[in-house]
């Protein structure tokens, strides 16, 4: 059959990908066993479940820094997914590694985030016992949360992709920084900053919240002063300095997705300033206010009243603060205004 023709090709130019390149046919498997697809190979079928999955579709409607903007400019959490999905790629591509696995894990890498940006996610953190955090979250979307309680069921390597690339502290690569088994997911985890530190640069500026003067100068030097020039830098430099991922260089041990020391040094410059001047003080205290006051809101609502939310969330066999936890996590920003506007109080 055709079919089958089609799914020996994909798997033949699989074979040409680097030896460290993550391989479909290889894959630790699904949560649950599954026939093969006759014409797409494993992780394709992961990337596919994931753009047409309901919570890839509402992060249309999900802050990234701005809350709610009107502006159609700025930056939202599925501008942002596709951003991270595009340089990842690049990478991917020039280093011989797995495309399909890279774009799956980029795409979902966010699924599991909050309305109202990362204001959003530190009010659930400090309300919920267990605490929360959104690559945890982005997990169980996937695992869990998705076509009616049972899950993609994704490929072991989507989901560690997933989960682990999320960084905490304030450096691109510090001593928290859980390496995913991967190449592509190790691609995805430093995607991530790369598209925020520019797209998030170029939304501030758009606000008025800092200029062309205020920015770090020695970082800009190194980088570019233009987004286009600070993009392909940083891609640049780190397909230069991984591309021992490609096969191609000899050497022993395991290679990894890194950057050199002198561009990491500027782009955590780059970061740093956007912590102090931007993403403290991105929204307004009015805007900041009401979106902490509605997560609350919901909250408490809900955890009083866990009758009242839809069937998909009350009728799970967890316990009433991880349905609300759920319900919450997956909502857009105008919905949970909405919803919190029709409880009243």
């Amino acid at each position: 059959m055709i079919h089958n023709e089609v799914r020996q090709r994909l798997e033949e130019d699989e074979n040409g990908l680097s030896p460290h390149a993550a391989k479909s046919r290889t894959s630790r498997g699904r949560q649950r066993k599954e026939e093969p697809s006759e014409m797409r190979l494993e992780f394709q079928r992961d990337r596919d479940r994931i753009i047409h999955c309901n919570s890839f579709r509402r992060l249309k409607y999900k802050t990234q820094v701005f809350i709610a903007p009107i502006d159609d400019h700025y930056v939202t959490r599925l501008t942002h997914t596709i951003e991270v999905a595009q340089i990842s790629r690049s990478i991917a591509r020039a280093l011989n590694l797995n495309e399909d696995l890279t774009e799956a894990i980029a795409l979902g890498h966010d699924l599991g985030h909050t309305p109202f940006g990362h204001v959003g996610e530190e009010e659930l953190n400090r309300l919920y016992p267990e605490g929360f955090r959104h690559n945890e979250q982005s997990l169980r979307v996937v695992e869990t949360l998705e076509n009616g309680g049972r899950g993609l069921n994704l490929t072991w390597e989507v989901r560690d992709g997933i989960l682990k690339h999320s960084k905490s502290g304030m450096d691109l690569f510090d001593a928290g920084w859980d390496f995913p088994e991967t190449l592509e997911a190790q691609i995805c985890k430093i995607a991530d900053p790369v598209a925020y530190i520019n797209h998030d640069l170029n939304d501030a500026l758009r606000a008025g919240l800092v200029s062309q003067k205020d920015l770090p100068k020695p970082a800009l030097s190194t980088l570019g002063r233009s987004h286009s020039q600070r993009i392909n830098t940083l891609v640049c430099d780190i397909i230069d300095n991984s591309w021992a991922a490609t096969g191609l260089s000899g050497g022993n041990g395991v290679p990894v997705i890194v950057m050199s020391q002198k561009v990491l040094d500027a782009a955590n410059v780059l970061r740093n300033f956007l912590f102090k001047n931007v993403y403290r003080v991105c929204a307004s205290e009015i805007e900041t206010r009401k979106a902490r006051e509605t997560i609350n809101k919901l909250y408490h609502y809900y955890s009083a009243n866990p009758d009242r939310m839809p069937d998909d969330f009350r009728n799970t066999k967890d316990d009433v603060l991880r349905k609300v936890v759920d319900y919450i996590a997956g909502m857009t920003d105008q919905y949970a205004f909405r919803i919190a506007d029709q409880i009243g109080g």
